[in-house]
């Protein structure tokens, strides 16, 4: 399995903090997993990706296997 959490404004959007999917697991299949108005909010180049604690510069290029942790970001808000 692999563990997908959500942070910020997209865990209200998700409905949880976190979920577990199949793996293997790729962008696509990340995308169809998910409700649909989340998944189009994730397109937002604001929005970043990190597998196990690394960000992912191509988001098209993610991969995540057994184990793994995905952690969707929101763009962050200063002040």
């Amino acid at each position: 399995m692999v563990t997908v959490v959500f942070l910020g404004k997209l865990a209200d959007l998700a409905g949880a903090p976190s979920l577990s999917l199949g793996a293997p697991l790729d962008w696509a299949g990340l995308r169809a997993a998910l409700p649909k108005a989340l998944a189009e909010v994730l397109d937002d180049p604001r929005n970043r990706v990190a597998v196990n604690g690394v960000l992912v510069a191509d988001k098209a290029g993610l991969r995540a296997g057994a184990g793994d942790e995905i952690a969707l970001l929101p763009p962050v808000s200063g002040g």
